[in-house]
């Protein structure tokens, strides 16, 4: 089919059809801009003006004509709220198929809409299609002047201005539908391979989040025995791409991790890949709650089901020992890093279903239950600071923790429920007490060894039961508390 037929826009009579659509438009742009660069890195030759016109990402429109109905649904998301034209532009259709799919059937089933398809206005940025970098290597072009023949990356077209509620939705038209266009998920896909050491495509719809390396160990160990067991996990991708697979045998496994390089990532990645597509993936983020929010903003493009952080906390309680939980309901933050966009009053609710889960999973996986479970899992506020020697302002901060009731501090659990929230991903946080600063118990070499030990794989086994607990909730996971009146249909 021709070029000029793909620049019309298309009505899909089905879901499957519009993806398929957008999925052609997009491999033929990205091929188009392929083909052109590498001419011209080759051969200097600038593309016609008709193949500039192939250079554009794919767009989704739906217009709602509001014929009457009011759907029975309570889902939280894939509805639509007002009459009018709403549309995204759309990358990597392929891999992003089955969220399309999931927010595309239930609209086209409960509501009367128009969908079509065809080429936006939105030029790709030729980074984009270039994968591996190593394209450009001895050609003697430098990037400046790759700028001025192709499209490059303009990043005062990308923002969060539909996440944040910048828009004034009565005075926008076409409505947008989805918090993120096709060229903030491309920004954000790079990011992830630069930041997590490991291919976008393997970060699961289930993360675990955390500060702490020894997760990793645990959590690999985790990898290789559902793999060796001959679970529905199919294979563990680690830092490089690294690969391990089911059906190696266990000393092949071993030497394979043995030689990952993990360190050469600021926030290595670690993907339990599953034959259903519902894997877990472990990010170590470091510490602080720059880090936090940094992976959170391009994570969220992946549109995953739930992140949980599972992490140390200082215990703010005499009564709370080290090794007990900390269930946040609620969270203070005086991380500073969110307040422009979400401002720190604007309280951050609690998800009943991640609560419950979590609950119930430190339950299965310490054999505790009743007062013997309250003795260890300690529900509260996190007060989350950017500063790790807080302790030196406690004079000025007392006050402030007595009237908020916290009973566990941290550097990254407020930041990471708040991007969830405002990001519109299912969220939760459940913590181990590794010292209590306030009442002279601090990490010593030898006692903060011997927690490790005794705490980390235990803690890891919570996070996982508990994930296991949501995959079976999905539709109530998705709560309406995360969604506003003015919002995009897609989740």
């Amino acid at each position: 089919m021709s070029a000029m037929l793909f620049n019309e826009f298309v009505v899909a009579a089905t879901a499957e059809e519009a993806v398929e659509r957008l999925s052609v438009l997009h491999r033929q742009a990205r091929e188009a801009l392929s083909q052109a660069l590498r001419r011209y890195l080759k051969e200097r030759a600038q593309p016609s003006a008709l193949e500039r016109e192939q250079f554009r990402y794919p767009e989704l429109r739906l217009t709602y004509h509001c014929q009457g109905e009011v759907p029975s649904t309570v889902r939280a998301y894939a509805k639509v709220q007002v009459p009018g034209t709403y549309s995204v532009t759309v990358t990597h259709p392929d891999e992003f198929r089955r969220y399309l799919l999931d927010q595309l059937t239930p609209l086209m089933a409960d509501f009367s809409v128009t969908i079509e398809v065809g080429l936006s206005q939105q030029n790709i940025p030729y980074p984009y299609v270039v994968e591996q970098g190593d394209e450009l290597a001895g050609s003697g072009v430098t990037a400046a002047e790759l700028a001025r023949v192709f499209p490059s990356t303009d990043l005062s077209t990308v923002s969060d201005g539909t996440a944040d509620g910048l828009y004034d939705w009565a005075n926008i038209d076409p409505l947008p539908l989805a918090l993120f266009d096709a060229a903030r998920v491309d920004f954000s896909l790079r990011r992830l391979v630069h930041y997590t050491g490991s291919d976008w495509r393997h970060v699961q719809p289930w993360i675990l989040l955390t500060n702490y390396h020894r997760y990793v160990d645990q959590f690999i160990r985790h990898g290789l025995d559902q793999l060796l067991a001959d679970t529905r996990y199919v294979r563990m991708v680690l830092p490089g791409n690294v690969l391990v697979e089911r059906g190696m045998d266990e000393g092949e496994m071993q030497a394979i991790i043995e030689g990952v390089v993990w360190h050469r990532y600021q926030m290595p990645a670690y993907h339990l890949i599953a034959d259903d597509g519902h894997g877990t993936t472990l990010v170590n983020i470091g510490v602080g709650p720059s880090n936090a929010k940094n992976i959170t903003d391009h994570l969220a493009v992946l549109r995953p089901h739930c992140w949980l952080m599972i992490g140390h906390c200082g215990g703010l309680r005499q009564s709370q020992t080290i090794g007990d939980y900390v269930l946040a309901h609620a969270y203070m933050r005086r991380d500073g890093i969110l307040d422009r966009v979400l401002p720190p009053h604007i309280p951050i609710p609690a998800l009943a279903e991640v609560q419950q889960a979590l609950q119930e999973a430190a339950a299965k996986v310490t054999g505790e239950r009743g007062e013997a479970l309250k003795k260890r899992l300690r529900t509260g506020t996190v007060l989350t600071y950017d500063d790790r020697n807080w302790e030196l302002h406690w004079a000025h901060e007392r006050a402030l923790i007595n009237l908020s009731r916290a009973v566990a501090v941290d550097m990254e659990s407020g930041t990471i429920a708040a991007q969830g929230y405002r990001l519109r991903v299912p969220y939760g946080t459940l913590l181990c007490v590794s010292d209590k600063p306030l009442h002279s118990e601090i990490k010593l070499p030898g006692s903060a060894t011997g927690f490790y030990q005794r705490a980390v794989s235990q803690h890891l086994a919570i996070g996982i039961a508990a994930l296991d607990l949501l995959r079976g909730q999905l539709d109530s996971l998705h709560s309406r508390k995360l969604r506003s009146f003015d919002e995009p249909p897609f989740r």
